[in-house]
């Protein structure tokens, strides 16, 4: 599969996550979304930054912000056919697709385990014992959590790199041995 063939067909497949994708189609779309950023980012930083300087007491301060308009739309752009291709490229090395959200999935439950936790322990008398308690499993919890958390993103980049699992799988058939 090339370059072009990788972008066609992850747009033509723009909300399939049935199916499987080769490693090719994959990372050849990475690249392209890369290389979009990266001129959406240049764009961005000629056409929408604003500079301002400030002084006080010989101390000046350039200050540069960006709402970053191309690079939004650009992100929404390709945002739904990454996750389909990323999800594809799962079902190709016989996982579920679900293992592409893997990073997320842990950040939305370390998120909801720090703010039902501590939001709890806050609700009893500071310092007894049972805001303690709670504030001490809270944090029992999260800290494997974001060790777990730096992890799993190695762990998704390593499953997506995987050769194809050769033959027909559960998802369908191998990409390479399909006939184009």
């Amino acid at each position: 599969m090339t370059f072009s063939d990788a972008i066609r067909t992850c747009f033509s497949k723009f909300f399939t996550f049935s199916g499987r994708a080769s490693r090719p189609e994959y990372w050849f779309f990475f690249l392209f979304i890369v290389i979009w950023s990266i001129i959406a980012g240049i764009i961005d930083w000629q056409f929408f930054t604003q500079v301002s300087v400030s002084q006080s007491d010989e101390v000046k301060s350039v200050t540069a912000t960006s709402s970053q308009p191309v690079q939004s739309i650009v992100s929404l752009i390709v945002f739904f056919p990454h996750l389909a291709v990323a999800w594809r490229r799962m079902h190709d090395t016989g996982r579920s697709g679900l293992y592409a959200l893997l990073p997320i999935l842990l950040i939305l439950g370390a998120g909801a385990v720090l703010v039902f936790g501590i939001g709890l322990a806050s609700s009893f008398q500071h310092g007894g014992n049972l805001d303690i308690l709670f504030t001490r499993a809270t944090l029992l919890v999260v800290l494997p959590t974001l060790l777990i958390l730096f992890v799993s993103p190695l762990l998704v980049l390593w499953w997506l790199t995987r050769p194809s699992q050769p033959g027909t799988n559960q998802y369908g058939p191998n990409p390479y041995e399909v006939a184009q």
